[in-house]
């Protein structure tokens, strides 16, 4: 008996023993896994192509989701979505965005309880932060924006798939432990294959991410997001019906006067872009100035949106864009229709409804297209214009000004229509209208909108290392210190000839005096007053300092002003004690490294430059 207590007592230690290689053994396979993902390229494409299988499926029943509430909510005819009903309930249509906008406010309200943080979008996380999203925040805004566009608000539900097909595939990113670059293009795949499901358009779906979200299009770019956006219209397909939402099935005629007008109503599209923008910027600024809690402003918003939907209830929800039977109708109609849509969208958004104005801007391009036809035709009828060029270039004129994606708006009409020539009409208002928007107002919705944040991005490219490469990393902490009570004797005595280029001075309560260079330290012309002088009279620049959040081009620039070779990293402004320092030499290899790595990624090239 006690030989096989022994025995258990020897196996269980032995077990136990084995246990912690065992966990250490998992670990190391995961952790050779990820390196072997971080390392290949085909695993990256692979692992995009499933991330946009996901996205796919999820943006249909995003689609079905608020296909069903708008349904249930306004009670329409099956086969109608909300933005083609001409009538109904007045009751629905006048309490529902109400109910909505009241319940979205309360959610919201107790949502930032909990999570008080801003949400980061694609494009601002690509900037900032290296592609890191949360999935958690993703979910926020696009359940918020599910029941915006749900109770009627006029918002599209683009900014809810990118956000949520994003952050899907930053996280899985993350997981992995993938590079920034490879986290970067993870996070534009999940945009692409959002708006390529969206609307049908895997090319347009895949320029969305390289305008918008990566900030430029590269070869190593290539591969993953095209598979994203192919996968995911493939998956969107096999459980709806596979018709894009805009169609256009009777080709145009594009002669030499059209492509004139083409340009005239760019640059006029360019104008409408810039109001349209400013309205929502009106708005918001109108409902913040209202003594109401910020909870109860998407219900003010909503009421104000129903009694303008009692006259035009066509400004209800997104609207799946230039609808065709939205574009025939008299010149009338469809002005008054394009300027309540300009003004529902404001009020929507800029009461507190969550969600975007991709949609919107297609619909009111394709609408001022209509209105500038009808306009030519009653008054100069033998130009022979024709009107769905004219509806596709406003559509993409438009669209191009608020968005901020020119060539995705050009690809969107070519899928839609399979028309090159129409695609070249459409290609020349974009160029006009986007050069109006960028010289007149120097934005796009996305953009402007941080700028009204105090988001100093202009756009997707990389600029969040710039912000992670501060004063704290550049640091070394062996700074040379002397008090500035000491005599110039002292210091010879404790720096020799040679072995200090410059000290930093101290006051005894520890808060930084100064540079003192050793050269002046050591001058023979000193002479007897070396041994009573204090070294604190010699101290120079006293401003002359960095603090630890301070980015490299904010140190090189104090270098600049200074001019100094060593700058003290003091613990803060109002603590003037020395953290460490930093020379100029480093900070200046370290920027440079940092181009050099920036410069290769965006090439495809981890080695350039010989490294491996």
């Amino acid at each position: 008996m006690p030989d096989d207590v022994t025995g258990i007592r020897g196996a269980a230690s032995d077990a136990a023993n084995a246990l912690p290689n065992l966990l250490s053994s998992e670990r190391s396979a995961a952790s050779l896994t990820r390196q072997s993902l971080r390392n290949s390229t085909l695993a990256v494409l692979l692992l995009a192509a499933g991330i946009g299988g996901v996205i796919g499926l999820a943006v249909a029943l995003l689609h079905e989701a608020v296909a069903w509430a708008q349904a249930t909510a306004f009670d329409l005819p099956h086969g109608l979505n909300l933005s083609q009903a001409v009538a109904g309930d007045p009751w629905r249509i006048a309490l529902v965005p109400v109910a909505g906008g009241l319940l979205l406010g309360l959610l919201v309200k107790l949502v930032r309880r909990w999570r008080p943080n801003e949400i980061v979008d694609p494009v601002e996380a690509n900037a900032l932060y290296g592609g890191k999203m949360s999935l958690v925040d993703s979910l926020r805004l696009t359940l918020s924006t599910l029941l915006s566009n749900g109770s009627g608000a006029s918002v599209g539900m683009e900014a809810a798939y990118t956000q949520a097909g994003s952050g899907l595939a930053s996280v899985a990113g993350q997981r992995l432990h993938l590079r920034r670059a490879d986290l970067r293009t993870l996070v534009g795949c999940g945009a692409a294959a959002a708006i390529a499901a969206a609307y049908n358009a895997p090319l347009a779906g895949a320029f969305y991410a390289f305008e918008l979200v990566l900030g430029g299009y590269t070869i190593a770019t290539l591969a993953p997001v095209g598979a994203a956006a192919v996968t995911a219209v493939a998956v969107a397909n096999g459980l709806t019906d596979g018709d894009m939402p805009l169609q256009f099935v009777r080709p145009v005629a594009v002669e030499g006067l059209d492509y004139l007008v083409c340009g005239v109503l760019g640059f006029l599209a360019g104008w409408l872009s810039i109001l349209a923008m400013q309205s929502v910027t009106v708005a918001e600024r109108g409902f913040r100035a209202l003594p109401v809690p910020v909870w109860a402003r998407p219900a003010l918003g909503g009421l104000c949106l129903g009694a303008l939907a009692l006259a035009v209830p066509r400004v209800l929800g997104a609207g799946p864009g230039a609808d065709p039977a939205h574009v025939t109708d008299g010149l009338q109609a469809m002005a008054i229709l394009l300027l309540a849509k300009i003004v529902a969208s404001a009020l929507s958004l800029g009461s507190g409804f969550r969600g975007g104005l991709f949609s919107a801007s297609l619909l009111l391009g394709g609408l001022f297209g209509g209105v500038l036809y009808g306009a030519v035709d009653a008054y100069v009828p033998g130009l022979g214009i024709d009107r769905m060029l004219l509806v596709l270039v406003g559509m993409g004129s438009v669209a191009a000004g608020i968005v901020g994606a020119p060539v995705t708006m050009v690809l969107l009409v070519l899928e839609a229509t399979q028309d090159f020539w129409a695609a070249s009409g459409v290609m020349i208002g974009v160029v006009v209208s986007t050069t109006v928007v960028r010289q007149a107002f120097g934005y796009s919705f996305a953009t402007w909108r941080f700028h009204l944040r105090g988001v100093p991005i202009r756009g997707a490219y990389d600029i969040g290392w710039v912000a992670e490469l501060t004063a704290l990393r550049l640091m070394r902490g062996d700074a040379k210190t002397v008090l500035t009570t000491q005599t110039v004797d002292a210091l010879r005595r404790l720096y020799p000839v040679g072995s200090a280029k410059q000290v930093f001075a101290v006051e005894p309560s520890g808060a930084y005096a100064g540079v003192i260079d050793m050269d002046a330290v050591h001058d023979p012309s000193l002479g007897e007053e070396a041994a009573t002088r204090p070294v604190g009279e010699l101290a120079r620049h006293p401003e002359a300092f960095v603090l630890p959040g301070d980015d490299v081009r904010r140190v090189l620039q104090r270098f600049h002003e200074c001019e100094v070779e060593a700058l003290p990293v003091l613990t803060a402004r109002t603590d003037r004690r020395i953290a460490g320092y930093v020379t100029e030499a480093y900070a200046l290899r370290r920027y440079s490294q940092e181009l050099e790595r920036q410069r290769g990624e965006e090439l495809g090239e981890r080695s350039l430059y010989g490294r491996d």
